[in-house]
């Protein structure tokens, strides 16, 4: 029989109104803050060879965007480079301008010598999230970066306040060394040489490293004094490997992920899954020297590993030791991941507990399986849901759906579940109805772990499982303190 592992989530949107109630609110409107980016080319060398990346002011990584609960962000962006550009705000509930998730389709990407202006409302969202390039496989040259979230001063955090507060971004990276290996095309970004490979009806290559905040191993460096607690906010922003994190001598308490506060057990090590952001707290409680904090590949035959430095202020010491080894089998990650449940006595951006939603009590009005698959058509490297691959319209399907103009697309072209035969290219739109609540069963028979994201929504991870779901697996079902967050892993 063939191995494959099944999660389940649920996904919910509804608002409540009371015809009985009269409140009278005289409110400003909340803050704004601005960016101006340039996009631009430039040269890196995060693993020491020269290569061409993707730039924004000057920065690799890009610049971070700090924000609290409820600001308005405007960033306008320039676009320098020598083809479209579009970017996504991973994990953001865009309540403003909505429609605009930063995926090509419902969004069109910024031309060449062009410039558009990016308005968000961070409305009741705290927490740690990412923003990365999702044309192209830009993500693979840089564009991306941080997203911190901060709660409103009158809202109460479930943790004392840390004496610092870092952003680490991990992820796997390819250098630019694979000309031989497509007829010697003369590429320069990474991303034009793994989008030639697939063309070329080629899987991914193997990563040649791990970036730690866009440096290689020993480079980058997070400096704490002894007996302080501090905050990381690590997000896994690479293009396929799950990662784990740990740190030399330090236990690690979980405190949110993807802007929910969770129940906060303590873990010497995190896998952490493509698309997937969590903060921890750590205490400088050791010895006052330097420690290594290592990032490796997890469920590959080869391992990559990178490491950092935490640092003491007062250290005078190297790193020493042993680098502190990573689990090595599934069973492992299952259990954690079934171990991260959401803080129900802690508030959210509002201040009311975050269980009172009570998501296990609304019915699912419909259940939906969606199965990945790969293949080859017209001999290049396609992958699917439900066997359609989705190929972009000439027109936005937004456009097309507002100004209903036929044969852009079609409502139901991805069915509710998987089907039999070969892949097929379709423009795929999903047909759904306003307040449906929904049950998702992702299912992977793929034979490598894969992370789904939905872009611009949370949904309750219920339940993570092996072997093939059915009707009685909901009996199993978490419907009391699932973590909300916008990604899930789903391995072989």
């Amino acid at each position: 029989m063939e191995k494959h592992q099944l999660l389940w989530s649920f996904a919910m949107l509804w608002v409540f109104a009371s015809p009985f109630s009269r409140v009278w609110v005289v409110n400003g409107e909340s803050p704004y803050r601005f960016y101006d980016w340039h996009i631009t080319y430039g040269t890196i060398r995060p693993l020491g060879v020269p290569q061409e990346g993707i730039l924004i002011n000057g920065q690799f990584p890009g610049p971070e965007i700090y924000s609290v609960t409820n600001d308005n962000i405007v960033i306008n962006l320039h676009n320098n480079l020598r083809e479209p550009f579009l970017i996504s705000m991973n994990g953001i509930l865009q309540r403003k301008d909505s429609w605009k998730d930063g995926m090509y389709g419902t969004t069109c990407p910024v031309p060449p010598g062009k410039n558009h202006t990016i308005t968000m409302h961070f409305k009741d969202q705290i927490g740690s999230f990412f923003y990365f390039p999702s044309l192209n496989f830009h993500k693979a040259a840089g564009g991306f970066g941080a997203i911190r979230i901060q709660s409103r001063p009158m809202i109460p955090v479930p943790f004392d306040p840390p004496a610092g507060d870092y952003s680490v971004l991990i992820g796997d990276w390819y250098k630019t060394n694979y000309t031989v290996k497509i007829h010697c095309l003369n590429f320069i970004l990474p991303s034009l040489i793994l989008k030639k490979i697939m063309d070329g009806g080629n899987r991914l290559l193997f990563p040649d490293s791990i970036l730690i905040n866009g440096q290689g191993s020993n480079s980058a460096s997070f400096d704490v004094e002894p007996g302080k607690t501090y905050r990381l906010r690590i997000s896994n922003i690479g293009l396929q490997n799950t990662l784990n994190f740990r740190i030399q001598g330090h236990k690690m308490k979980l405190v949110e992920v993807e802007g929910t506060h969770t129940q906060q057990n303590t873990y010497t090590s995190l896998d952490i899954h493509v698309g997937q952001s969590y903060s921890v707290l750590i205490t400088a409680d050791q010895t006052s020297k330097d420690y290594f904090i290592a990032v490796s590949t997890r469920f590959t035959s080869q391992v990559l590993e990178s490491t950092a430095i935490l640092h003491y202020t007062n250290s005078q010491q190297k790193p020493s030791g042993s680098i502190p080894e990573a689990p090595t089998d599934e069973t492992w990650s299952l259990n954690q991941a079934r171990s991260i449940r959401m803080n129900l006595t802690a508030s959210g951006p509002r201040p009311n507990p975050q269980g009172s939603y009570h998501y296990g009590e609304i019915n699912v009005t419909r259940t939906i399986r969606l199965a990945n698959s790969a293949g080859l058509i017209n001999h290049k490297q396609r992958y699917a849901v439900n066997k359609v691959s989705f190929v972009p319209a000439d027109t936005p399907l937004k456009l097309a759906d507002h100004f209903k103009i036929e044969g852009v697309f079609e409502l139901g072209s991805i069915p509710d579940k998987n089907v039999q035969g070969p892949i097929q290219l379709k423009t795929a739109v999903m047909a759904a109805d306003f307040r449906d609540f929904v049950e998702i069963v992702f299912e992977n028979k793929e034979g490598i772990l894969q992370s789904w994201h939905l872009n611009g929504y949370f949904f309750f991870v219920v339940g993570m499982d092996k072997g093939t779901w059915h009707d009685a697996a909901r009996k199993q079902y978490n419907l009391q303190d699932a973590v909300a967050r916008s990604t899930v892993q789903v391995m072989d």
